[in-house]
């Protein structure tokens, strides 16, 4: 992989999964990430998974859906930028898509089976990309962001998930 990206070269909302996000190969961590995450949402209750710590606050399966779409669309910006294409990428709603996505009524172990296969791709995806394509920078958003962001993004917006999960719902 890289060295971790600088401050100019993500949008500071991103430095609170930055910060997250632990010093050493990010390829490691994210495989590590993969099995932590897995064994975290198995051993779930169904009520666990419905679960929601306020009215109106996501569900347990509703984060995991939500931390399976952002890696999707983080990925498809890093692939674009670590190749090149210079056209800017609007940004996403994630309570439209969490709204849309109907988790809760997806069963937990099919859900899991999409996290570890978006998660495959991610890993694959990243030992593909050339060095000198980490630091291609992009628009997404109307914010500039470098390819390496991205992909501390992805690892960094997970772990923030997980404490969520931890401190609020309990898991």
């Amino acid at each position: 992989m890289t060295n971790r990206p600088t401050k100019d070269e993500y949008n500071d909302y991103y430095g609170k999964y930055m910060d997250l996000v632990p010093e050493g190969d990010l390829l490691h961590s994210l495989s590590q990430q993969l099995e932590e995450t897995t064994k975290k949402f198995s051993g779930l209750t169904e009520e666990q998974e419905t679960h929601r710590y306020a009215p109106g606050k996501w569900s347990v399966k509703e984060v995991l859906g939500h931390i399976i779409d952002t890696e999707r669309i983080m990925c498809y910006r890093l692939l674009r930028f670590a190749r090149g294409d210079e056209t800017p990428l609007s940004g996403y709603e994630d309570e439209a898509y969490v709204r849309e996505g109907s988790f809760d009524s997806r069963r937990m172990s099919d859900m899991l089976e999409e996290y570890r296969a978006v998660r495959g791709s991610t890993l694959a995806l990243f030992k593909g990309v050339p060095v000198d394509a980490w630091t291609r920078k992009g628009m997404a958003n109307n914010s500039e962001c470098s390819a390496r962001a991205l992909a501390y993004i992805i690892a960094g917006h997970e772990l923030h998930h997980g404490k969520i999960l931890e401190e609020r719902y309990h898991v």
